[in-house]
């Protein structure tokens, strides 16, 4: 409970730039949080749904009954589900679909992160500008009637450092957070990518084998 209290003192001694250092620290941690549960909740593929996919030999409405059980919002169904509609079409138009379809889902799971890179930079920032009250208000102190008072020049300095300590501890975090989600945005898209292409392959191997029994 000391500990608690001493460390609520000394954020307190940073004076007014620990506010839109707290807010930016609370937007960080509820853009992570977010990207947390859309990751886990609509971008995960069941592994059966994946060892399925990746054969060369299912049935279309087996896949069709195993995206069933899928959310309506979740990624690979509604990827497949562009496939599956199209797959009667040339291969070439339903790749084009498959294709503007992904887009759409980089889009989406790329949403807000501009937001954690801006606070990478923005966070150490604001701890400079209190890092520069704080001095400013201990240099005051100091050339004031030409008394120093220790207590004024140490709270000055404690505000200059607390707040830059928090800011670089906001921007490390965040910095975390936004390479975290980058790198596994990059790995669904991969794992997208790929699973399409087994798909667009099943289907020129139907439009093949329909092309010889037609000959």
């Amino acid at each position: 409970m000391q500990d608690l209290q001493e460390t609520w003192i000394a954020i307190k001694l940073g004076g007014m730039i620990i506010v839109p250092l707290s807010l930016l620290a609370i937007i960080a941690l509820a853009i992570m949080l977010e990207k947390a549960f859309i990751y886990w909740r609509y971008a995960r593929l069941p592994l059966d749904l994946l060892r399925l996919a990746e054969t060369y030999g299912f049935a279309w409405e087996e896949l069709e009954k195993r995206l069933y059980g899928l959310n309506d919002r979740h990624y690979f169904r509604r990827f497949f589900e562009v496939v599956i509609a199209n797959r009667r079409r040339p291969a070439w138009w339903t790749e084009s679909r498959a294709a503007d379809e992904a887009q759409l889902i980089e889009t989406s799971l790329a949403r807000r992160l501009w937001v954690l890179e801006t606070i990478v930079t923005a966070a150490p920032l604001l701890g400079l500008m209190g890092t520069i009250g704080g001095m400013m208000d201990a240099f005051k102190i100091i050339g004031s009637s030409g008394v120093v008072n220790p207590t004024g020049v140490t709270g000055g300095v404690a505000q200059a450092l607390i707040a830059t300590a928090i800011g670089l501890l906001i921007a490390l975090i965040a910095l975390f957070g936004f390479n975290y989600f980058s790198r596994v945005q990059s790995q669904t898209m991969d794992e997208m990518e790929r699973l399409g292409t087994r798909l667009i392959d099943h289907i020129r191997l139907d439009q093949q084998g329909n092309a010889h029994e037609a000959a």
